[in-house]
């Protein structure tokens, strides 16, 4: 379980998170959600530990990342699986390397069961044969699905999803959020996902946190927010070309 208590952060002076609480439940994927700016990655980044808050509070099952040493903090991350918003492969690297590098930097698997794994992986992701692909060869979709299985590498308890379908053309975004829902149940994660994409929230999300104005403004299952009638939230879900209400989600133009 992650818990964040009371977290503010600012940046050169600029407060960004101004007092957010939330907890990540085991085995749940949680969608947040949010305008540009609102403070979404900044949230995330603090529940890996990669940022610490002015103030208030981070557990991760039950470690307080405040004040563990370094050596801790790198043990409590090995937990966590990272799907950055560019995928961020190593273009020096083919794909088979590229999800081979945590295993080979983090663990004492042979070449074998290392190779093992890495074939498992990209199987789970759907590229079983991308292996000797260097990145520029692959579209930016299997771009972000060799990411993913680079992510799943380290058999993490935890999955962080930083905008998984920005950039993507809708097929391949919904062939992002099938991934993400697969995995979930296969590997039994927990599963974190920053976007704005609403399309993604409704299908693959089992609760919704909406941050607006650096706190927590929302937060309720996807059957909740198709019933909300909070009008800020209710603003930026519309302005996403979807509506709620009604205990439903739709487009704006559906009758």
């Amino acid at each position: 379980m992650i818990q964040l208590q009371d977290i503010h952060k600012s940046f050169g002076g600029t407060p960004v998170i101004k007092g957010a609480s939330l907890e990540v439940r085991e085995g749940e994927t949680l969608a947040i959600i949010g305008r540009s700016g609102s403070g979404k990655s900044v949230l995330m980044k603090h529940m890996i530990g990669l940022l610490k808050p002015d103030s208030g509070i981070v557990h991760v099952d039950g470690v307080d990342l405040n004040t563990v040493s370094y050596k801790q903090l790198q043990m409590v991350r090995r937990n966590f699986g990272v799907l950055f918003q560019g995928g961020a492969l190593f273009d020096s690297m083919n794909s088979f390397d590229n999800v081979a590098f945590p295993i080979r930097t983090f663990s004492n698997l042979s070449e074998t069961e290392i190779s093992e794994r890495v074939l498992e992986c990209l199987e789970m992701v759907e590229l079983p044969d991308v292996g000797p692909k260097m990145p520029p060869e692959l579209s930016g979709g299997m771009q972000k699905r060799v990411a993913l299985a680079r992510a799943i590498a380290m058999r993490p308890r935890y999955i962080m999803y930083d905008e998984p379908t920005s950039g993507l053309d809708p097929e391949t975004s919904n062939t992002i959020d099938q991934l993400i829902k697969s995995l979930t149940d296969k590997l039994r994660v927990t599963s974190v996902v920053v976007t704005h994409d609403m399309h993604s929230v409704l299908t693959i999300a089992d609760r919704a946190a909406f941050i607006n104005e650096g706190v927590i403004w929302w937060i309720g299952t996807i059957p909740e927010l198709h019933a909300c009638t909070d009008k800020t939230l209710c603003d930026f879900v519309r302005a996403n070309e979807y509506q709620i209400g009604e205990g439903r989600a739709a487009y704006k133009d559906n009758p």
